[in-house]
């Protein structure tokens, strides 16, 4: 290995590491953001607009997460992308895009503070904070099952460094997904919802995400059909698509 292809190979690695870190952060801080945390803005503090403008905003925010977040997921675009973009860390510029635009989110969302229900009672509001931290769990888990480092690509980028050998794509249902196809999406839509305090603002944003999950997801199996063919289509026939015997084909 000359000195050259190392120095690319740890150049990528650190480039790798320091978009991971950064989309942890954006995690963090999206999970103070929609629920009980303190951030600085989160999605019902911030000056207060003409409903209609903070709408037109706010969609247009989410939808241009939306884009970017299925665009550059989809083959054609890749085969492009990897003309520019090394391959070892393809991967990790995506994930560094995703969180930009969704930082880009956070910074401009429009607050539309109208409260549509607040649960006082403890019992009640501790079931609903009791449930968003789940749905957080099982984002989190669903990452490990399959591959966190890998999802967030890390692996792609120390690859580089191991004996080059090709690995055959294996198709894989550990755990929750014997349970549904896509608990990490479960998992946020979970934490969309699972609030004590609705504002219309919130409900928006809930609303239009839980749309363009629903859209990603059949995005998403497509590509996965045409990956694993009829062991897919069986697997589809066993288990819900985002809840236990919900969506089976």
């Amino acid at each position: 290995m000359d000195e050259t292809s190392l120095l690319r190979k740890c150049l990528g690695l650190l480039y790798s590491l320091v978009c991971y870190l950064f989309s942890m952060l954006v995690l963090v801080y999206f999970v103070g953001f929609i629920g009980p945390p303190q951030v600085l803005k989160d999605i019902n503090s911030g000056p207060s607009t003409a409903w209609y403008f903070a709408v037109a905003i706010d969609v247009l925010l989410i939808s241009l997460f939306a884009l970017q977040h299925s665009g550059m997921a989809r083959k054609g675009f890749k085969r492009f992308w990897l003309q520019w973009v090394p391959a070892p860390i393809e991967r990790a510029t995506y994930v560094l895009f995703s969180s930009l635009t969704l930082s880009l989110m956070f910074l401009l969302w429009q607050p539309i503070p109208l409260t549509l229900w607040d649960v006082q009672a403890q019992p009640a509001q501790g079931l609903i904070n009791g449930l968003y931290w789940l749905g957080w769990i099982i984002v989190l888990l669903a990452t490990f099952l399959l591959s966190h480092f890998e999802l967030f690509g890390l692996k792609q980028a120390l690859d580089p460094f191991r004996p080059h050998r090709a690995e055959a794509f294996a198709f894989k249902t550990p755990w929750l997904y014997q349970l549904v196809r896509h608990p990490l999406y479960l998992g946020f839509v979970m934490t969309f919802w699972a609030t004590p305090h609705m504002t219309v603002g919130h409900l928006l944003f809930a609303t239009v995400s839980t749309l363009y999950i629903l859209i990603g997801t059949l995005l998403e199996e497509k590509d996965l059909h045409q990956l694993f063919g009829e062991q897919y289509r069986q697997y589809q026939r066993r288990v819900g698509m985002l809840l236990p015997f919900w969506g089976r084909k």
